[in-house]
């Protein structure tokens, strides 16, 4: 097969379509022929030699992926070859074949055709453990997003809503804003030119934020702090803007308030498996419903990978990029 590999770190010109043996499904996994993978910015620090795959992963990037079975491994049951299935991936989505835990298959949600499904494990699999399993948003309750108009961020603001919470989003600019209103957001705070606490004071009466969701880290935590409401969770899941920043303690205690700090492509194959079930179980019946959508700004085709990694490097994109595999149908 081939696949796209990262003999040195470096920039996007780093990865390279070659050649590669086919991977063997071992005990509990099966054999994917990927249709489509997503670029993601795990992807990206990967290919600059930042994060490595974990131990026994696949060395090549991609953290999800759509296609169909090709072949079941010793101890499978319950899927079948042929099955059109997308899956949360630790390495290995940008190339032609892969191995996955059968714990991290979902079937296609209904009326989603096959490339577009490449979209959903990682952005779903995401947002609902932070958002839902470890941080309990409730209906009625405000959600903070930041980075409103990326792939998280779009698939945060859908999954609030859905479930009935007020959300807020901070992005770059009125078009991306436009966007994210389009998706359901209420407060729309354009984060270069607006301090995000103030305006999140001033939508929600002085309350702040109950929820908030931030790929940033260090350079917003104070005020992240400060934009939380009383008893409110922050869930940090990026680090984007820097990995040591200062806690006030004194603040986090006047207000109840908690921080989580998680990653999911290092997480054990069990706790893959469990959050998988659960967006199996809470999130796939309302994309099949219409009520939650992939938003996809562009695709491109698997061997120019590259391509797709200048695209989010830019920073116009909303929602995802997706990496077509040769021939994939």
């Amino acid at each position: 097969m081939h696949a796209i590999t990262i003999p040195e770190p470096g920039g996007p010109e780093a990865l390279v379509w070659a050649e590669v043996p086919d991977p063997v499904p071992a005990e509990g996994e099966v054999l994917v022929e990927v249709v489509a993978s997503a670029v993601n910015r795990a992807d990206l620090l990967q290919r600059q030699g930042f994060y490595d795959p974990p131990p026994g992963a696949s060395p090549y990037p991609g953290l999800e992926c759509s296609g169909r079975i090709a072949a079941l491994g010793p101890g499978v049951s319950g899927w079948a070859v042929g099955d059109e299935v997308c899956a949360l991936l630790a390495g290995g989505g940008y190339a032609e074949k892969v191995a996955v835990p059968v714990g991290q298959l979902l079937p296609v949600p209904q009326g989603l055709d096959l490339v577009t499904a490449a979209a959903l494990p990682e952005v779903t699999a995401t947002v609902w453990s932070n958002v839902f399993m470890v941080a309990h948003l409730r209906p009625g309750e405000t959600l903070l997003v930041h980075g409103g108009a990326s792939g998280i961020g779009t698939m945060a603001v859908q999954l609030g809503k859905a479930v009935g919470a007020r959300v807020a989003v901070t992005a770059g600019g009125p078009g991306k804003l436009a966007r994210c209103a389009e998706l359901g957001a209420d407060i729309l705070i354009d984060y270069r030119e607006q301090d995000f606490v103030e305006e999140l004071r001033t939508a929600t009466g002085g309350a702040g934020a109950d929820v908030i969701l931030d790929i940033v880290g260090a350079k917003y935590l104070d005020r992240n702090v400060r934009a939380l409401a009383v008893n409110g969770r922050l869930a940090v899941i990026g680090l984007q803007g820097g990995v040591k920043g200062e806690l006030n303690l004194g603040a986090l205690l006047a207000k109840r308030a908690a921080v989580t700090a998680t990653s999911l492509r290092g997480r054990p194959p069990a706790e893959k498996a469990a959050i998988i079930a659960a967006v199996t179980e809470h999130v796939w019946p309302l994309i099949g419903g219409g009520q939650v959508r992939p938003v996809v700004d562009r695709t491109v085709p698997l061997q120019d990978a590259a391509d797709g990694h200048r695209a989010l490097e830019e920073g116009s994109h909303v929602g995802k990029v997706l990496l077509v595999a040769p021939g994939a149908a």
